[in-house]
């Protein structure tokens, strides 16, 4: 069995620890702030463009929840990690293509970026090709912006019963990415009254600059990449330490 590497010696176990901490710090500050549990939310941690010597950290700090965006590199990097802890879930928070659907649904244990009929055919298929049961969110385009992935709202409801009665789905929620320039309390709240109104129990809704705000909205699922991992490489710096 092929081992990860090891953070145990490096500084940046530390920080991560401690960023990590800061984080679920807020969340039951955000909580208790919204009369809720805090363990009624789950932080993803966003690991996406981080290789795994910077994710190793995270896992020694015992948390087990990740998102990537891209099927290509996370079936780079996950499988030696996941073999060194079985335990952790790996959720695909960014858009899928068709042809990347039988990698994604073997490698993913959660989808969140489910948004068009071709595609939750396939993941169905091949779902029950495989015999996983891979837990779907449907994502809302609540800001209906041309250039992002997502179900328009007025769609929504018609897609969300397609999932779940004739494609079959395992469908737990819904997910969002409010228009980067908009408040985005607006979005949350369109997300909450969709999935009330469907039975969904989870959402998947706010990252590291609005997670709070999003928490307020009844989020169940926050997405945080930089409050914990850093600054994330840019396009054509190498993902090493």
């Amino acid at each position: 069995m092929t081992s990860p590497p090891t953070a145990t010696a490096d500084p940046h176990t530390d920080e991560v620890a401690a960023r990590l901490g800061a984080v679920a710090a807020r969340i039951r500050a955000a909580a208790d702030a919204s009369g809720r549990a805090a363990d009624q939310v789950r932080l993803i941690a966003v690991s996406k463009t981080h290789d795994a010597h910077h994710v190793s950290p995270a896992l020694v700090a015992s948390h087990r929840l990740f998102g990537e965006n891209r099927v290509q590199e996370a079936a780079a990097k996950w499988p030696s990690l996941r073999a060194a802890y079985p335990d952790l879930a790996l959720h695909l928070i960014g858009p899928l293509q068709t042809n990347k659907v039988r990698e994604a649904v073997a490698l993913f244990d959660v989808i969140q970026t489910v948004d068009r009929p071709k595609l939750a055919r396939l993941i169905a298929q091949e779902c029950a090709n495989t015999g996983r049961a891979v837990e779907c969110f449907i994502q809302v385009n609540t800001g209906e912006e041309p250039q992002k992935g997502g179900i328009a709202p007025t769609a929504a409801p018609a897609f969300i019963d397609q999932c779940r009665d004739d494609f079959g789905l395992v469908v737990t929620g819904l997910m969002c990415i409010p228009p980067h320039d908009d408040e985005p309390a607006p979005h949350f709240a369109l997300l909450a009254d969709l999935a009330a109104r469907h039975g969904l129990p989870r959402l998947s809704m706010g990252m590291s600059a609005d997670f709070e705000i999003a928490i307020a909205f009844g989020a169940t699922d926050v997405r945080v990449g930089t409050a914990i991992f850093g600054t994330r490489p840019q396009a054509g710096d190498p993902i090493t330490p």
